[in-house]
Parts: structure tokens; C-alpha cells; sequence
């Protein structure tokens, strides 16, 4: 495979503040060359105490340095129409898109995948996926938080990691890879995301024990969609209690929604801002007058009380 690999360090929690990028050329599976570029960021001289602690980049290493404008000239050429990889490619995307924004340029045309979401899908069940608990695993040595030094890492991680599952091209991600590939260009901006299989749960005998309806519960005969992961139960098991008291379970969404129960959301899947579709959708809908509530996960717990909360009812026996 051909592909490219960025890697942004920041000099804020700001993410249009990058002070150094490092890209990685990968040719027929071999890394070719690596190549970094310090960046004098729109926010200099202010540096953040805590990033300088994780890169090790100084105002002092950077005052004479180019803007990013500046070597965007340079960089264009490199990545345009290329297929582009970052580990944990929200973050590197976002900061790419935002200091694009920052100095009004426009968007280039790439394809990317997220390294990170690669390798949880390749290798899973580890403690831990960043880039140097996994570098570590695969004795490859490098100096981190240099833009350089990590886009080099990430490619030798990608080599191996494709050559675990075979992948020789991009259309393998979809079925060996497990994940969506990422656009951007300049009509817009579509996430690199995991593919998620997912068996819908079976509820019928659950609904067929009338038993423990509670007409005084929130949820008896409204429909309840969740979304993202709950903290304290798996979420069929939160369902299965929504429907013994009398409620109704729906997937998606709709004009019928009474009720929206939001768990926690990974932005690695849903976007840097955090929210499923299902939750933009509930939000533009009552923006637009919809009878809909969004809930936490704690207003649902309340919401079915003490006892359904302490499992009173042995939802996980049907």
C-alpha cells in the first residue's frame, strides 16, 4: 500500500495552535522518508505550561519559524489526493481543519483512517491503545511527542497491523479493518469510523409478562430510544427494564420519540463534538417544537426508581 501518515503537536488545548507537524511517506509497504516542520502558531508567544511538558517545544524554538500558511504551500503538494493515517485521527484532523479555518485556506482532498480505531479492531483486549503502550508491544523505539518521530512510529505500527489482516488496500478496511475510511475535502469533512455489528435483542418474552407495568413510571406506553453506553447496566439490560414496565423500545429517532436516554459518547466514533446522530437529530427536532426529551443516564436511573434500579425485577432472566 501507499499512504501518508500526520502526526500535529499543539502549543494550546486550542487545537488551530500547531507547532509542529511530521508526515511519513510510505511507498509499496517501505517507508520511504519522514519529514517535520516546526510552526510559528497564530497564539505565540503563548505557549501552555502542560503541553510544553508533553513535546518538549518552546516559544524559543519556534520564533523564527513560518506560520502555517506559510508552509502549507509546501505541505499541500505532499498530501493532495493522497490516503493519509494519524493515530487517533480526531484530534490531528481537527487540528488540521482548524487552523485551515484559522487562516481561511482551503480544505485539500484526502482520504484517511484512524490508527487507533485500526488497531483496536487488529489487536483486541489490550490495557491500553496509545500510540506508545502499542509501540512498546512491537519493540519499536522512538522518540515520542515529536511530530516526526510519532508519524514514523504510527507508519511501522500500520505496516504491521496491515499485515496481520492482509489489508493491501483500502477497500479491505470495510471487511478486514472493521472501519469506515475518513474524507476530506472541500465540500466537506466525513469521519474515519469504527463498522460496529450489532444483533438487535430479542424482547418478546419480556414484553409478554405484563406483570410489573407501572403506570405510574415516566416511560409506561412512551417510546425510549438510547444512545451511546451506559455506565451502569449494559444497555439491552436498561431496555428490558423500559419495556417491563410498560414502556416501548425503538432504534432510530423519530416524530414518535417520547424520550432520548444519552450514555456516554467515544468522539474517536461519533466526532469531536460528541454527539451521535441520534442525538443531533433529537436536538434539531425540538429546536423545531418536537414533544421529546433528552435525558443522562442518571435522569433515567432516577426516572425508573429505586426499585427497577436495584434489580428487583430479574430482567437478565428472560
Amino acid at each position: 500500500m501507499n499512504f501518508v501518515t500526520i502526526d500535529f503537536e499543539t502549543a494550546s488545548s486550542d487545537r488551530g495552535t500547531p507547532c509542529e507537524i511530521g508526515l511519513t511517506f510510505v511507498e509499496n509497504n517501505q517507508i520511504v522518508v519522514t519529514k517535520s516542520w516546526l510552526i510559528k502558531p497564530h497564539c505565540y508567544p503563548n505557549f501552555d505550561y502542560f503541553n510544553m511538558l508533553i513535546h518538549g517545544i518552546t516559544p524559543q524554538m519556534v520564533v523564527t519559524e513560518p506560520e502555517f500558511d506559510e508552509i502549507w504551500t509546501e505541505i499541500l503538494p505532499l498530501i493532495e489526493g493522497k490516503f493519509l493515517f494519524a493515530h487517533n485521527a480526531g484530534f490531528d484532523f481537527s487540528v488540521l481543519r482548524k487552523t485551515l479555518d484559522a487562516y481561511d485556506l482551503p480544505y485539500p482532498n484526502v482520504a484517511y483512517a484512524c490508527s487507533y480505531i485500526l488497531a483496536k479492531n487488529i489487536w483486541p483486549g489490550l490495557s491500553s491503545y496509545n500510540l506508545k503502550s502499542l509501540c512498546n508491544e512491537r519493540q519499536i523505539t522512538f522518540d515520542h511527542h515529536r511530530a516526526g518521530a510519532d508519524a514514523k512510529a504510527t507508519a511501522e505500527l500500520i505496516l504491521i497491523g496491515l499485515a496481520n489482516k492482509e489489508i493491501t488496500n483500502i477497500d479491505d478496511f470495510k471487511i478486514k479493518g472493521r472501519m469506515s475510511i475518513g474524507k476530506l475535502s472541500s465540500t466537506g469533512y466525513q469521519p474515519c469510523q469504527t463498522i460496529r455489528t450489532y444483533t438487535k435483542p430479542d424482547f418478546r418474552v419480556v414484553a409478554a409478562d405484563t406483570s410489573h407495568h407501572d403506570r405510574d413510571c415516566l416511560f409506561y406506553e412512551r417510546n425510549v430510544v438510547f444512545t451511546g453506553k451506559l455506565s451502569s447496566m449494559e444497555r439491552s439490560a436498561a431496555q428490558k427494564i423500559v419495556i417491563s414496565i410498560g414502556g416501548r423500545i425503538t432504534e432510530g429517532v423519530t416524530r414518535d420519540t417520547d424520550y432520548l436516554v444519552v450514555g456516554f459518547q467515544d468522539y474517536r466514533y461519533v466526532g469531536e463534538d460528541g454527539m451521535s446522530s441520534k442525538q443531533k437529530k433529537a436536538i434539531t427536532m425540538v429546536n423545531s417544537g418536537a414533544n421529546l426529551e433528552i435525558m443522562s443516564e442518571d435522569d433515567f436511573l432516577r426516572s425508573i426508581d429505586g426499585k427497577w434500579n436495584s434489580m428487583k425485577i430479574k430482567v437478565e432472566a428472560y
